[in-house]
């Protein structure tokens, strides 16, 4: 039997935005490997192992994938929102390439629903222009070049959604980004917070550059910072098409 991988999205949280792909590539594994809350959320059956592993191991977790595969398992590496955005499958193509005689078995990448997309549509549709997508976590990349990317994005006007933007470990860094954003695009710019978006948990707030402060997000919350169109109507956050 030959072996695959597929690289799922599981969406934002609410189980209707699994999409079809995802529940088929789930319905045929033998195996599925994922950080553990997100495995959590596939459904234990007969004839399938779940593999469930801590946070900041994708390399080990690929790889562990890779291998099941080239012994003809049906694997499923779990992420959620979009295996593509700072998740998964580019972890899974890391491993591959570093191996001494990479075994090119099926891979499949099959997406997801964003946080960030599911968030923009709660709000209404604040990325609606031009946007960029910036993840605030230093475990990857230099405090200092999300500063110089976080001042460039501001500087060309784009719509912003942000990752991963305050946690107990890094506190000061969401206010110094704030503290950025302030000096680049005034204190009037609309920023929304949504936090656990599809989940019983979720929270949305929208307030001005000037009214915000670092605790209104922790890990779990979606930021997004309009551009200089970025306009409320009603309850909701939109940009328009056009631009200045």
């Amino acid at each position: 039997m030959s072996g695959w991988v597929a690289v799922a999205g599981l969406g934002p949280g609410d189980e209707r935005l699994v999409t079809e792909e995802v529940r088929a590539a789930l319905a045929e594994a033998t195996d599925v490997v994922g950080y553990i809350p997100y495995v959590a959320r596939v459904t234990p059956r007969e004839g399938l192992t779940l593999h469930p592993s801590d946070n900041r191991v994708e390399i080990d977790r690929a790889n562990h994938a890779l291998d099941m595969a080239d012994k003809g398992r049906r694997v499923v590496v779990v992420s959620s929102g979009d295996p593509g955005v700072f998740a998964m499958a580019s972890a899974l193509f890391e491993a591959l390439e570093a191996r001494a005689a990479p075994n090119l078995v099926d891979i499949r990448i099959l997406p997801g629903i964003t946080a960030m997309l599911a968030a923009a549509a709660r709000l209404g549709a604040p990325l609606g222009h031009d946007f960029c997508v910036i993840n605030l976590s230093d475990n990857l990349k230099p405090w200092e070049l999300i500063e110089h990317r976080l001042r460039l994005a501001a500087q060309a006007g784009f719509a912003m959604a942000f990752y991963n933007p305050r946690s107990s470990s890094r506190p000061h860094q969401f206010a110094r980004a704030l503290d950025i954003l302030r000096l680049e695009c005034g204190n009037e710019r609309l920023i929304s917070f949504a936090r656990a978006v599809t989940t019983p948990e979720e929270r949305l707030l929208t307030v001005s550059l000037g009214e915000a402060t670092p605790e209104m997000a922790d890990m779990r919350t979606v930021v997004i910072v309009g551009n200089a169109d970025t306009r409320r109507v009603g309850r909701f956050v939109y940009t328009p098409r056009s631009a200045r």
